[in-house]
């Protein structure tokens, strides 16, 4: 089983594929010294070749290819079909879909319009998150408060039809524009759960998603407070937001003896949100590097000023924590600053670009990759906690956190108790 991913931006308002796509965008417009950087921003670039590399026309031979169109002329039943537009784009998505990279993806004019809309946060839908594997279209995550997790819509949901058409056989775009649609309308999402036998059917009403950036409160234990910090995206106030939440925190009575860092289900942003709320917690070191082609690595290094520098502390992740919220939590790892509870990462390390191309179509190709400051590649690693917790569909049917449990475990005892059906292992 391959595993490809997909990545989207965690507080767009639809079901889109692009888990932390603004964060690599906005980085790579900061490299190429854009005077504003927005998270909508989008790098383009002119199609010609580029300096040192050879054209392919020059060294590659594409008889083969003329041998198969000229068979089709001849052979097929219905030579009126055969068009020799949709023939040439569909002989350039084969080229791009074999270099086996899911984030390098050809668009046609329609999915790129599509796509810029839905970077620029102006579509209504269900407020989930979407990948491709193995031709199949899974859920990352349901942000919260949106219109899919109060249909209980879960992470590893493989959707199988929405509206009673099937989704064999179509793209991850092309699902997405058959999920998004106007606030108040309902969609039907057909899919199947690993827990149950059956397929399920969930009518979910579209809506405009509004997630807080930022919650924190502060959890009283018989043996001190906890800061429960909890942050759903990396938006460009949110760091705002969590230097107020740790103000507070540091300014608690009674005092605060650690620390709960909830990044579950945050699926990125900035690359400068993730640099700076890592920064809060280390006083030195490197957060992330940055691997370009035939580049030396960028280190990106603490800031300095540290808030909470010292005090013991947990991040919580899980299968839907990608992009930025990786970059923190792998940073905060190696450094040996926190301790990571919960479930493996979704694994989101890559950098892209959009290129435009003749007639409105557009590729999308990888360009870097985010390394963690041990050299922990995260698009292949993601991040692996140091105590897994699973939370089962029977613990989110009663309400009941047992990552969060295992934090407060963790934080006021130092250890986790392992006992049966608990979910919760020892490293």
């Amino acid at each position: 089983m391959s595993q490809s991913r997909s990545v989207t931006a965690a507080l767009l308002p639809v079901l889109t594929l692009f888990l932390g796509l603004q964060m690599g965008m906005a980085y790579e417009a900061q490299r190429s010294m854009h005077p504003t950087v927005t998270t909508t921003t989008i790098v383009t670039r002119g199609t010609g070749s580029g300096a040192g590399i050879e054209d392919p026309q020059n060294q590659v031979d594409i008889s083969f290819l003329w041998m198969v169109w000229r068979t089709l002329l001849h052979s097929y039943i219905a030579p009126q079909d055969l068009k020799p537009s949709v023939m040439v784009f569909g002989a350039a998505e084969g080229l791009v879909r074999s270099v086996g990279d899911p984030y390098t993806v050809l668009m046609s004019a329609k999915q790129t319009e599509r796509f810029r809309q839905t970077i620029s946060g102006m579509l209504e839908g269900i407020g989930a998150e979407l990948k491709e594997k193995d031709r199949l279209i899974i859920v990352v995550s349901s942000l919260k408060g949106s219109p899919a997790e109060k249909a209980w819509l879960r992470a590893e949901d493989v959707i199988a039809a929405v509206d009673g058409t099937s989704t064999e056989g179509l793209s991850l775009t092309d699902v997405v524009g058959k999920i998004r649609g106007p606030k108040g309308t309902p969609v039907k999402l057909t899919v199947y759960r690993r827990t149950e036998s059956k397929p399920l059917t969930l009518t979910i009403i579209r809506a405009a998603i509004q997630v807080p950036s930022v919650e924190a409160t502060i959890l009283k234990t018989q043996t001190g407070a906890l800061g429960v910090l909890t942050l759903n995206e990396f938006g460009q106030s949110s760091m705002n937001e969590v230097r107020s939440a740790l103000e507070q925190f540091k300014s608690a009575e009674p005092p605060v003896k650690g620390i709960i860092l909830d990044l579950r289900d945050n699926g990125g942003g900035l690359l400068d949100g993730a640099i700076e709320l890592t920064s809060m917690f280390i006083r030195k070191g490197t957060i992330v590097s940055v691997e370009h082609r035939g580049e030396p690595l960028e280190a990106h290094d603490a800031q300095g000023h540290p808030l909470f520098p010292d005090l013991p502390m947990v991040v919580l992740v899980n299968e839907g924590t990608a992009s930025s919220s990786e970059i923190t939590a792998g940073a905060l790892q190696d450094l040996g600053r926190a301790t990571i509870i919960g479930m493996k990462t979704y694994g989101k390390g890559t950098v892209q670009e959009v290129i435009d191309l003749p007639g409105g179509s557009a590729l999308r190709v990888t360009v870097a990759r985010w390394l963690t400051p041990k050299g922990k590649n995260l698009g292949k690693e993601g991040v692996m906690p140091d105590i897994v917790v699973d939370l089962t569909t029977q613990d989110i049917d009663a309400k009941k956190d047992r990552q969060m449990e295992a934090a407060v475990g963790w934080l006021t005892s130092h250890r986790v108790t392992v006992k049966t059906g608990t979910g919760v292992t020892k490293p």
